[in-house]
């Protein structure tokens, strides 16, 4: 089991989406690995927000959200963090084998420096909006919405495209709780739905 620490710099978890891309950019180490325990870390994890929004950009990430099992694995990141909230722990625990779990740091680094263009755009768009959309009902139910995208995200793995729908909206979920934007949240219930009815579409099919 990995030992609850407090965050390794002490700083406040970044408020936007290419602050937090930042950080884990200039996270410290040797070898070319890096661990799901320090990528959140940097990230800052006394909340959910910025964790689902790490969820979010690795199913994103081109080569790494591609890799077998990797959406199924921050499908279970995102359960066993929704399941610590009711608890209000200062600190996220994870297994010593979920944290350890490891990815390769040039994938990440091309991954991350992919998506900065799309990160500045997105947080010039995002703002405290509908606030009221943010309380503690409204939380809540974002909550269970990516509670119900992480369940839904090993069958993704089966469904074209639909990963990457499940990703968009962890990530749209994540930056809504951090920035308290309740017109993201909103968007990010609006693909929620739509990603799921197009996996059941998708399903269908076979049938």
């Amino acid at each position: 089991m990995s030992q609850e620490t407090p965050e390794s710099d002490g700083k406040s978890r970044p408020d936007t989406l290419e602050g937090l891309l930042n950080r884990i950019q200039e996270i410290d180490g040797d070898g070319h690995r890096i661990t799901v325990r320090e990528i959140l870390d940097a990230a800052g994890t006394r909340s959910f927000g910025p964790v689902a929004v790490i969820a979010g950009l690795i199913v994103l990430a081109p080569v790494i959200g591609d890799l077998p099992g990797v959406p199924t694995l921050m499908g279970l990141l995102i359960i066993l963090t929704v399941g610590q909230q009711p608890f209000q722990r200062n600190y996220i625990w994870l297994p010593g084998w979920l944290s350890r779990r490891q990815i390769s740091r040039p994938k990440l680094h091309k991954a991350v420096e992919w998506m900065m263009r799309p990160a500045r755009f997105v947080d010039r768009h995002t703002a405290p909006r509908l606030t009221w959309v943010m309380t503690r009902g409204g939380n809540l139910l974002l909550v269970l919405a990516c509670l119900v995208v992480a369940l839904a995200l090993p069958v993704m793995e089966f469904v074209p495209f639909s990963a990457n729908g499940g990703g968009l909206a962890l990530l749209a979920f994540g930056l809504a709780m951090i920035a308290r934007d309740g017109v993201l949240a909103t968007l990010a219930l609006l693909l929620t739905g739509g990603t799921l009815g197009f996996i059941g579409w998708q399903l269908a099919g076979y049938l």
